[in-house]
């Protein structure tokens, strides 16, 4: 029988019989691997792992533990799911059933049957009961033909609808227990797998997103290997709902959304524009020390620039719509992005090789018409402001460069308590390489510079194929908060390719003209998805330095009005900010009230105190510290936040 040979993610190489699958391998390996390989990753597509290899590659067996395995596990899970729909509900038709983030989720047509939530642990139970039959999930080729015929027996309109897109010869359908379905894969080898399922919710989705097509069920759930993780999900969920931004955003007083204005156009109210600020000064003041310059653009642009730029061939069908003037055929757009604008600003007057690199920043807000659907509090908006810079460099600086700016992103995480973080290189999918603009010299030397920055760095990586920017490769900081989520937050990437498009140019040291390197950075990423995520990390319970509101002065009584004002005016002198809350209310309501509204220090002051010329400090959660003088405290105060900003 013909060998082949397989790859190991250790780099040792094995020899098997051709036809061998993932599973035997894993067999081959151990025992104990094998019972927990989920799928398996051949070369760079991720396979069923009952599914034959016959030729030269390398694999990566995944289990749980890998994101590429828990996605096979849960779009399993959407047939699992579907398979349960169509035994408790004959005849339902099935529009499409991915594996999300977080879970799956199924789009079903229930026909004329009202359908709702009370009904979800029904199906949760029917999903069990199939699970526990082991049943296999088994891949098989199909004519385009032969699988047109089966969903037009079964009358399932948008199976037939999702046919006439593919192509005769790439068809697969899978088929568990009494379930088929068309999907190209991949899946767990069997039901059994799944030991523990929730359904989360049903939404309404339309068919295909298009808002003139029929208004389908979609059902989310997520499933899990053991139940003590689904226990553990759901503990999680519970105290998410506490942290939701949106919640707290309100009883905070940060920022508010007006439908008169319009949706996903955030309205920052005055507590949460001083928070803003303080994150602006702070990364101005790390900015200035780095050598940037500040620069601001205008919030539109003319079409040509986007043009040029390759932003509105790739994104002008999700812009707003463009802008047009009195002049016949002139037409402006709310810009998408920064970068052109400042591509502009580098141009406007000849450089030399002594001025590079040159680093311009602004804080520029920018413009997309997210689908309404999508739209969620900070997270996801229409119009959002970016702690952007862009680095114009010779390409011998590149590295350093983007080494420096590592740093950058590193102190703005520092500051801010985010200690737990993955660095995801980004890369362009060598298979599909016309998704992308520029030659493959220039981009094998920006992934380069990426690959040794983050190495000499010694960052923990994963890397992403497919994942880059169309202009470049990227560098994101995929940051995990206090519930162990992931967000995307910082990022870098490089460019050569704008560049190119906008024909800038240095004089180097052989008087001759040459190109500059572009370097985008954003470690905040955007302003209000950063503070919508900070304030779920934390809580609400900002640090120190960046709480809009630092200390409550309390007094115990009228009486004590004017030393409370007087404490209050010597601590602002010092930039601690705060409020003196001189309402006829007890002591205590004051002190709950200023909890509620997370103020870290409450100084209250009463007759003891007026006279002493001190106050007694209350921590925010951890109750009375003792008491200090004015200056004490604002000293004590003035070293934490230093201690934090490191």
């Amino acid at each position: 029988m013909d060998q082949m040979k397989i790859t190991l993610p250790d780099g040792s190489v094995r020899e098997y019989p051709k036809g061998t699958t993932g599973f035997q391998i894993a067999q081959s390996i151990s025992e104990g691997l094998a019972r927990n390989v989920l799928a398996a990753k051949v070369g760079n597509e991720v396979w069923d792992a009952t599914r034959p290899i016959n030729q030269d590659t390398s694999i990566q067996l995944l289990t749980w533990n890998d994101t590429e395995g828990k996605a096979t596990f849960w779009h399993s899970s959407a047939h699992l799911l579907a398979e349960a729909l169509e035994a408790l509900y004959p005849g339902v038709k099935f529009g499409i059933g991915p594996s999300i983030e977080s879970g799956f989720y199924y789009d079903v047509d229930f026909g004329d049957r009202e359908f709702g939530a009370e009904e979800l642990e029904k199906i949760e139970q029917k999903m069990l009961e199939l699970a526990r039959q082991k049943n296999e999930y088994s891949r098989r080729e199909i004519s385009k033909k032969d699988a047109l015929q089966y969903f037009e027996e079964k009358g399932d309109e948008y199976k037939i609808e999702l046919l006439q897109d593919l192509e005769d010869g790439n068809i697969t359908f899978y088929e568990q227990g009494a379930f088929t379905d068309l999907c190209r894969g991949p899946h767990i080898p069997h039901t059994g797998f799944i030991k523990s399922v929730k359904l989360l919710n049903v939404a309404g989705a339309y068919w295909r997103g298009n808002e003139k097509n029929k208004q389908l069920t979609r059902i989310y759930g997520i499933t899990f290997p053991k139940q003590k993780e689904l226990t553990e999900y759901l503990e999680m969920l519970e105290e998410a709902k506490k942290r939701d931004h949106r919640k707290l955003g309100k009883e905070l007083e940060l920022f508010t959304f007006s439908e008169k204005v319009g949706m996903g156009l955030p309205l920052w109210l005055p507590k949460g524009t001083m928070l803003r600020e303080r994150l602006e000064q702070f990364l101005r003041k790390a900015q200035a020390k780095a050598g940037y310059d500040p620069v601001v653009t205008p919030h539109i642009g003319h079409k040509n620039l986007y043009i040029t730029s390759g932003h509105y061939e790739k994104y002008g069908a999700d812009s707003f719509q463009p802008i047009k003037t009195p002049n016949e055929g002139e037409e402006f757009f709310l810009k998408p992005m920064n970068c052109p604008h400042h591509c502009e600003i580098y141009k406007a007057k000849p450089r030399s090789y002594k001025e590079l690199p040159v680093r311009l920043a602004e804080f520029g807000t920018v413009y997309r018409y997210e689908q309404s659907g999508e739209l969620h509090g900070l997270t996801r908006v229409r119009g959002f402001t970016q702690d952007d810079a862009h680095i114009f460099c010779r390409p011998d600086q590149v590295k350093e460069e983007f080494i420096k700016v590592i740093d950058l992103v590193l102190h703005v995480f520092n500051a801010l308590g985010f200690d737990d973080y993955t660095a995801q290189i980004s890369l362009r999918d060598p298979e599909n390489k016309q998704k992308y603009i520029g030659g493959d010299e220039a981009w094998e030397r920006a992934e380069t510079a990426i690959i040794e920055a983050a190495s000499e760095k010694g960052l923990r990586t994963v890397t992403e194929l497919g994942e880059a920017a169309f202009y470049g490769p990227k560098l994101d900081f995929m940051v995990k908060d206090a519930l162990g989520r992931k967000w995307q937050l910082g990022t870098i990437q490089v460019d050569y390719q704008l560049p190119n498009r906008f024909e800038l140019e240095y004089t180097g040291s052989d008087n001759q003209k040459h190109r500059p390197v572009m370097i985008h950075r954003a470690p905040f990423g955007s302003l209000e998805r950063f503070v919508a995520v900070l304030i779920e990390h934390c809580a609400g319970n900002f640090p120190l330095w960046l709480s809009p509101e630092q200390i409550a002065v309390l007094p115990i009584s009228e009486k004590y009005a004017d030393y409370a004002n007087q404490v209050y005016q010597q601590l602002q002198q010092q930039d601690i900010r705060g409020f003196v809350d001189n309402r006829d209310e007890k002591i205590g309501r004051k002190i709950r009230d200023a909890e509620v509204r997370k103020v870290p220090y409450m100084l209250i002051v009463g007759e003891k105190e007026q006279e002493e010329g001190k106050v007694s400090v209350r921590k925010h959660g951890e109750g009375d510290q003792g008491s200090l003088s004015v200056t004490d405290f604002a000293a004590d105060f003035k070293q934490k936040v230093e201690e934090m900003m490191g």
